[in-house]
């Protein structure tokens, strides 16, 4: 471990948004906890950052199951020391009719997308209380703010989790944790290339980020971005926000 480093955990760390934010972290100086369901995705890239000089520790859980979540956190503190940063960005997808939705669906995506994210968050902040300091990203959705056909489920779970953002928010504040959003629009990963190589948009996609301001796809790595300044010490001030990387879809 590097003497003093911050220890980040990325829930969903092993592919697209989550791959590009754990990279990114470690090279700011943070141990990081590559958090994912599955485990190849998880070791390769802990590995990669390992190779490249960075402090990584791959984690394999279901962020839905609390005992699952319980034993990475505590490998990971084991490993490196407490938690300081988690970025929630583990989440699954559906396309399906509102009115096709069954509740084993719906139930699916809100213990992942949501209560997964209120699992972690609950292991690790007690971490952050002891220190102090703290910091929590939240990934959300655009589709949360603008809706989304057929993504009931999916934006549901999503505008909870910035709902739960900003309570936390003015929950934790005073005891030196910041909560903050960040609302992704149309970001070329493993996930949404499926939904673009399977046509499970109502339009092609092309023509959903050509009307953006900026018309193209985003980059995983502008999410990093965005996320290594709201667990930076510069961001102390910054809490409860939703900071929306869409390329002006939604202003």
């Amino acid at each position: 471990m590097v003497a003093g480093a911050k220890v980040a955990l990325v829930t969903g760390g092993g592919s697209g948004m989550g791959e590009a934010t754990c990279r990114r972290l470690a090279r700011e100086g943070m141990a990081v906890g590559v958090l994912d369901i599955h485990g190849p995705a998880a070791i390769r890239l802990a590995a990669e950052i390992r190779e490249a000089g960075g402090q990584a520790l791959e984690l394999v859980a279901d962020i839905s199951v609390r005992r699952q979540v319980k034993a990475a956190i505590d490998e990971l503190r084991r490993a490196f020391g407490p938690v300081a940063v988690v970025v929630n960005n583990a989440a699954i997808e559906s396309f399906t009719a509102f009115e096709e939705i069954d509740e084993d669906s719906w139930d699916r995506l809100m213990s992942v997308n949501l209560k997964g994210a209120y699992i972690v968050t609950q292991t690790a902040l007690p971490d952050m209380l002891a220190r102090g300091w703290g910091r929590v990203v939240n990934v959300a959705a655009i589709g949360a703010q603008s809706g989304a056909t057929h993504m009931a489920h999916y934006t549901a779970s999503k505008g909870g989790l910035i709902a739960m953002t900003k309570s936390l928010a003015v929950e934790l504040g005073r005891k030196g944790v910041t909560v903050n959003a960040i609302s992704p629009g149309f970001i070329l990963t493993p996930m949404s290339q499926r939904a673009i190589d399977n046509n499970l948009f109502p339009v092609p996609a092309e023509q959903i980020y050509g009307a953006y301001p900026i018309p193209r796809l985003g980059r995983p790595e502008e999410i990093a971005a965005a996320c290594a300044y709201l667990v930076s010490d510069d961001a102390g001030y910054v809490t409860g926000q939703v900071l929306a990387v869409n390329g002006g879809a939604y202003v």
